[in-house]
């Protein structure tokens, strides 16, 4: 392989949408596929946003041999130049290359994107999504077309999923020819032989014709970035479809395609692809246009955020240690749209070599909304409480989260499904209607008191088999468990009582352990857990050494039940008990 000038040639210089048309049509790597496959669709939209205009080309007096390109990476538009040499072989551009011989921008564009990442190499298995949100800052989904949730996502059993919230076929024609969409095959092909797993396609365009029978059909014009036509349905160049058109009608739309382009049906498209990908489109003033309802996003926010070990990397809700993760306020000010996305930013490290790991630099992230009714509330019994709306953890770069919001406060909690994984993030809002998104500060820590203030009480005890080892609400012997008893004498407000559980194990053989706190009845000594419910619960059960509840509870007297998860299993436990006096 050598380098070779692109020089004695039109690179960039691009002023018309149909000089990209017809540049286009290409041969590709293979290992880049999913970069090409939207470089064509983005740079239409946002050509002098990706390439600043005004560059010196080849004969230019200035010209130095440096171009300028531009991506959209976490929340702004970074600049990375290039000079004008390429891979080549034989005389050959080894990767992706356009049509017609005199234009490089695609090349120049995969150079720039491959020194953005590092290496062409690093280019290998990326993501559509990826690239559509770097080319363009907008925001894309992905969507599976077979209803098959991924088994490789990890199981938060507190977090309810966000479905995709409607079917392709349901976008109106004129969102689907504003956005950008692609197409992906996960299982073995049927009607493309050619195609391997993971192979992406771009679509077109999308039209509906009416057959001689008065039938109306929707056919959808796709583009291989292999530059082959290997389409073998109905609609192929000689399928039998056509002739249930009118012949000039289908010589038009035959006359359409350009090399490596067919048209299927949509019930083809359905059985064929596993999964399309659809960026948002964007209007000349830079807002997003609602893919559900049309409507454009006016209003925007970002805000960046982390998650650092031992401080703000709580982990997914099966953890006690969840509420530690940032914490974010949304206002919205009257009932709208409104698009949350979180986008976690790359881990900086290379993958090691030979590694084969899909995931390996991604966190499974998730995103959670709570509705509360005002700033002054109690955190740990909304957090116990279902999200309004939230978004499954997931190995993505991005997860997005449509609804539809009252006016009011909303709690924004991201978080990772590891407790203690680190990384950094960014939030961004997309909305119909005002909104405004901030940081939500941290209460005090609990040892910030001044002294005399709290008192402390420390009781040890144990699960016992066949005695005091209950287990969960879950089961009728959860009322076996130990039953600590405590007085509460104060209450001026605010938090008044912590209560932290810990078990007496090793790190590497932990029960899942949660306690429930129960009221006492007034007059009442025998306290029945089955027929009553708990005050204040620490619950999922997690298996942590230790989990506590910071709350406020009314004067009067309570008692604790802790208890592993499942029954008959034994351990010690200490039990430490805080709770604010009159001093």
């Amino acid at each position: 392989m050598k380098w070779s000038l692109c020089r004695g040639c039109d690179a960039v210089k691009i002023s018309h949408y149909t000089q990209y048309e017809n540049s286009l049509a290409c041969q590709v790597s293979k290992k880049i596929l999913w970069f090409r496959t939207w470089c064509i669709f983005m740079c239409v939209c946002v050509c002098y946003q990706v390439f600043p205009p005004e560059q010196p080309l080849w004969g230019d007096r200035v010209y130095h041999g440096e171009f300028r390109v531009q991506f959209w990476q976490n929340g702004r538009w970074i600049e990375v130049r290039v000079d004008d040499q390429l891979p080549c072989i034989n005389d050959t551009l080894c990767f992706s290359r356009c049509q017609s011989p005199r234009a490089f921008w695609v090349a120049l564009l995969e150079k720039a994107y491959a020194k953005l990442h590092g290496s062409y190499e690093l280019l290998w298995a990326g993501q559509v999504c990826e690239a559509v949100v770097d080319l363009s800052g907008t925001i894309a989904v992905r969507w599976n077309l077979k209803g098959a949730e991924s088994p490789q996502q990890p199981n938060d059993s507190q977090t309810q999923h966000t479905p995709n919230g409607m079917r392709l076929s349901e976008l109106s024609l004129e969102l689907k020819e504003r956005c950008a969409i692609g197409c992906c095959v996960h299982s073995a092909p049927t009607g493309i032989p050619e195609l391997g797993q993971f192979h992406a396609m771009s679509v077109m365009e999308w039209t509906n014709v009416t057959t001689t029978t008065g039938e109306q059909v929707e056919l959808i014009r796709i583009r291989n970035p292999w530059g082959r036509r290997s389409w073998t349905g109905v609609w192929r160049e000689s399928g039998t479809g056509w002739a249930s058109l009118e012949p000039s009608c289908s010589q038009a739309l035959l006359g359409r395609t350009a090399e490596g382009e067919f048209w299927m049906d949509e019930t083809e498209f359905q059985q064929e692809f596993d999964e399309v990908t659809v960026g948002y489109p964007l209007s000349d003033a830079g807002h997003l246009q609602s893919i559900y309802t049309g409507s454009y996003l006016t209003h925007s926010h970002q805000i960046g955020g982390r998650w650092a070990k031992g401080h703000t990397a709580g982990g997914c809700r099966n953890n006690n240690t969840f509420s530690i993760n940032p914490k974010f306020w949304l206002k919205v000010c009257e009932r709208g749209e409104v698009l949350l996305s979180l986008l976690q930013y790359r881990h900086p490290e290379p993958q090691a070599e030979g590694g084969t790991q899909q995931h390996s630099h991604l966190q499974a992230i998730a995103l959670h909304v709570w509705k509360v009714e005002k700033k002054h509330f109690n955190l740990m019994r909304t957090l116990n409480n279902p999200p309004l709306v939230s978004h499954t953890h997931a190995y993505n770069r991005e997860v997005v989260v449509h609804t539809h919001l009252n006016p009011g406060f909303y709690l924004l909690v991201p978080s990772t499904f590891l407790q203690g994984a680190e990384g950094r993030f960014l939030l961004r809002v997309h909305s119909s209607c005002s909104t405004s998104l901030s940081v939500m500060k941290s209460p005090p820590p609990l040892q910030h008191c001044s002294a005399g203030e709290w008192e402390t009480i420390i009781s040890h005890g144990c699960w016992s088999v066949g005695s005091t080892a209950g287990g969960s609400r879950n089961f009728t012997t959860h009322g076996l468990n130990p039953r600590i008893p405590f007085t509460v004498t104060y209450d001026p407000g605010g938090n008044n009582v912590k209560v932290t559980l810990c078990q007496n194990r090793p790190e590497n053989s932990l029960h899942a352990i949660g306690f429930h706190i129960y009221k006492v009845p007034d007059g009442d000594s025998l306290l029945s857990p089955g027929a009553m419910s708990p005050v204040v619960s620490c619950v999922p059960h997690a298996h942590s050494q230790e989990v506590s509840v910071f709350c406020r509870l009314q004067p009067g007297k309570y008692i604790i039940i802790p208890s592993t998860y499942q029954p008959e299993l034994s351990a010690h436990f200490t039990l430490t008990f805080t709770c604010r006096i009159n001093r």
